[in-house]
């Protein structure tokens, strides 16, 4: 018999952007749009890098972006998000 896996509202929320293909992958394009204020929300794998994050962080603090913690590691972020490489840093940008 198959486990039942629980899934979180965050990963839902994630699934539902990589569907509708709005979706911001990486550190650095993440970094990039919250200095140009064009995100809503961050999420961060929980073994994120610590300098990676503390910038994540500062940045969104400035921008007023929300940051959310996820529970699962990069590598399964990465399979959330059908990559074959794992991602710690991800984002949606503002509905226009």
């Amino acid at each position: 018999m198959a486990k039942k896996v629980v899934v979180g509202k965050e990963v839902t929320e994630i699934k539902k952007a990589i569907e509708v293909g709005k979706i911001v992958i990486g550190t650095e394009r993440t970094l990039k749009s919250l200095k140009l204020g064009k995100l809503k929300k961050v999420f961060l794998a929980n073994n994120c890098i610590q300098r990676t994050k503390q910038d994540v962080e500062y940045y969104s603090k400035l921008a007023k972006v929300e940051v959310v913690n996820l529970e699962e590691p990069n590598e399964e972020l990465g399979t959330i998000c059908k990559k074959q490489f794992s991602i710690s840093v991800l984002s949606i940008p503002k509905g226009d």
